[in-house]
């Protein structure tokens, strides 16, 4: 099984998630601007999207997309994901949530073409969107006190929130400490050459 990743991207998410399962996996590195692997590899052949992250399996069928992507991670190793089957549904609006709702705010900050102010509201929006989430919490992690993959998801969007100089709430600067504290997060850090 391959995990295609671009180091820092979305798909770190999935590399904490499975790390996180214990599910052994080869890491792949893509450069996204270039869309080739480490390899030379012609990236849009494995995914014509252009983007990660990508799970291949060993039959050859890949999958994209982080909510499917964590989705199964939590299947196969159930302690990612809240028995109950209404929290089970939870965790899908969470990873929804921050898919649709953080991820995907994210894109203007990233883009050189967009202006001070165009970034600033969107660093507003975000900001307001994780005093949300930081309102939601009500324990140590989103679905409670037993980490999930959704956590994974959101630890990726606090890093790039800190990075780029958008509010965290201080309830969700704590989180993202215990996070970094997991073997499995460091451990996809040093893979990805972010430790």
């Amino acid at each position: 099984m391959k995990l295609y990743f671009a180091p820092g991207a979305c798909s770190l998410a999935d590399h904490i998630a499975m790390h996180e399962a214990g599910i052994a996996f080869e890491p792949v590195k893509v450069d996204t601007r270039k869309h080739v692997t480490e390899s030379g590899a012609d990236f849009m052949a494995v995914n014509p999207k252009g983007y990660v992250p990508v799970l291949e399996f060993d039959d050859g069928q890949r999958l994209t997309e982080n909510i499917a992507i964590l989705s199964w991670t939590a299947q196969q190793s159930p302690a990612l994901a809240p028995k109950d089957e209404m929290a089970r549904l939870r965790l899908l609006e969470s990873l929804a949530f921050i898919s649709t709702e953080l991820h995907k705010q994210f894109k203007p900050l990233f883009m050189p073409t967009s202006t001070p102010d165009e970034k600033a509201r969107q660093s507003d929006l975000i900001a307001k969107r994780l005093e949300f989430v930081a309102g939601q919490m009500t324990d140590d992690y989103l679905s409670g006190p037993n980490v999930s993959v959704a956590d994974a998801y959101l630890f990726v969007m606090l890093r790039w929130s800190k990075a780029l100089g958008v509010k965290i709430p201080d309830k969700l600067v704590a989180y993202m400490d215990r996070m970094a504290e997991r073997p499995a997060v460091k451990t996809a850090l040093q893979h990805e050459g972010l430790s």
